[in-house]
């Protein structure tokens, strides 16, 4: 397996209801060309990952329509596209749509965690499309078991390959998803509908960091 097989397989999923981001197109906000800017965003990420010898996932559940859908990559949006190559080395990332920046509160507190960390995990999702609901693509819903089947495979392979030892589940969907690989698992709260401190607080426990001074010093008061 390498990051652009596995990026290639990704692409060749279909299903109805689902946004692909690594072969469908928004008519109303992609740029020319935005399906293979965010293949090249995972693929080089993939690679990244791989050379730093990354043996932790951070799993949400899947990508939202203001984060993921856009960027193709899990729990980002567009306004942290800039922090993609100081955080993983040697990763690449390109802006897909046309118009204002659009910025996600959970993709917020995502990276301003990630920026304290000696070593970042790989953020990834149980579902790694857009799933919502029908006729409106701009909503986020919950995947379907069917939905699920169809990424469970690649998912293991994933795991199998990056040789990931420990999966943070962020929220309950993903807890549930990642005992079935084998791997450590530990599970903080979502950071959305009033989560934010508890998914601190998990975080700091996990990675051994004191977030409240490593942030304070970070000039990022905004996070408290």
């Amino acid at each position: 397996m390498t990051p652009a097989v596995f990026v290639r397989a990704l692409s060749q999923i279909r299903l109805p209801d689902v946004f692909n981001p690594y072969s469908d197109t928004c008519s109303m906000h992609d740029r020319s060309g935005a399906p293979a800017m965010r293949r090249r965003n995972l693929t080089t990420l993939l690679s990244a990952a791989s050379q730093l010898g990354i043996d932790t996932i951070w799993m949400g559940r899947d990508l939202g329509y203001r984060g993921g859908r856009r960027t193709g990559l899990a729990l980002t949006d567009e306004r942290h596209l800039p922090a993609m190559s100081r955080i993983y080395p040697g990763s690449e990332s390109t802006r897909s749509t046309k118009g204002p920046e659009v910025a996600e509160r959970t993709a917020a507190e995502i990276w301003a965690l990630l920026a304290l960390l000696d070593k970042p995990p790989l953020l990834w999702n149980v579902f790694p499309f857009h799933p919502h609901e029908k006729d409106a693509p701009f909503t986020n819903r919950k995947f379907t078991t069917r939905e699920l089947r169809e990424v469970d495979e690649l998912n293991a392979a994933l795991i199998s390959w990056l040789g990931i030892r420990r999966i943070v589940s962020i929220g309950q969907d993903a807890a549930s998803y990642a005992a079935k690989f084998g791997v450590e698992v530990a599970s903080v709260r979502h950071p959305s509908y009033g989560g934010v401190t508890e998914f601190r607080e998990g975080i700091s426990q996990l990675h051994g960091l004191n977030v409240r001074k490593r942030c304070a010093a970070l000039d990022q008061p905004e996070l408290f």
